[in-house]
């Protein structure tokens, strides 16, 4: 087994890579102000992910980086289904890999930032790709009642995409056949959710999402601002639900 594998690729065609335009630096901007998002593409039926997995636990515990491991269904084939892949993941990384890939989709594949894609597995790759400079955006998340209520308290030149996503912490898994059978499988930050809220205007406001309507396993969550188009991450903040 290679370590990784262009699945995506038998049944769906990959674009060129695009050039990402640069995001415009603006005044109120605080390059402490929002961690960096790393988005994991894994697979419990792919015996090249572990390892990466493994990696997403340490960087989730960095105070800068907000990990998130969307786990996808295409290695479903193989005999194992995959408990937590959801609807979503699979044109995520699509939606990446026509900006940035050559090759096509592949596992263990990480996106940093919105803009860098890396090995999920290779931890000199991971680590140049947070250390690069990069401007952020504040996002500031708090509990109005039953309400999540975000806070987006710059200015920004552009409209951007607010998405919400939650996640599960942590979870072991049992695996019985596939790649993976007979293992049991540390994950962390498993994505649950994804819903894009709305296109901010890049003015200071406030949103509201009903906390009710987050999934019951989710343990926290993660709101993102991304250019349009699934572009750049240039903005983040996190609440914890549990």
């Amino acid at each position: 087994m290679r370590h990784h594998r262009t699945s995506l690729t038998t049944w769906k065609s990959i674009l060129p890579a695009l050039a990402l335009a640069a995001l415009a630096p603006s005044a109120s901007m605080s390059a402490a102000a929002s961690p960096v998002v790393v988005e994991l593409f894994t697979s419990q039926g792919c015996s090249s992910c572990p390892p990466a997995d493994a990696l997403l636990g340490e960087l989730a515990r960095r105070p800068n980086v907000v990990a998130l491991a969307w786990h996808v269904n295409y290695w479903d084939d193989l005999g194992w289904k995959d408990r937590f892949a959801i609807p979503e993941a699979v044109p995520r990384q699509l939606g990446y890999t026509r900006k940035m890939s050559r090759e096509g989709a592949f596992t263990p594949q990480a996106v940093v930032s919105g803009d860098t894609s890396v090995l999920g597995s290779d931890r000199g790759a991971m680590n140049r790709a947070l250390a690069e400079d990069r401007d952020a955006l504040s996002v500031v998340l708090s509990r109005d009642g039953a309400n999540l209520r975000i806070d987006l308290p710059e200015r920004w030149r552009q409209p951007m995409d607010v998405a919400v996503i939650s996640y599960l912490d942590k979870a072991i898994t049992q695996v019985g056949r596939g790649e993976n059978a007979n293992r049991s499988l540390k994950e962390f930050h498993i994505v649950r959710s994804f819903k894009r809220l709305a296109t901010w205007d890049g003015t200071p406001q406030q949103m509201t999402v009903p906390l009710a309507s987050l999934p019951k396993d989710a343990t926290a969550v993660v709101v993102v601002l991304q250019r349009k188009n699934q572009g750049a991450i240039a903005g983040a903040g996190t609440l914890a639900l549990q």
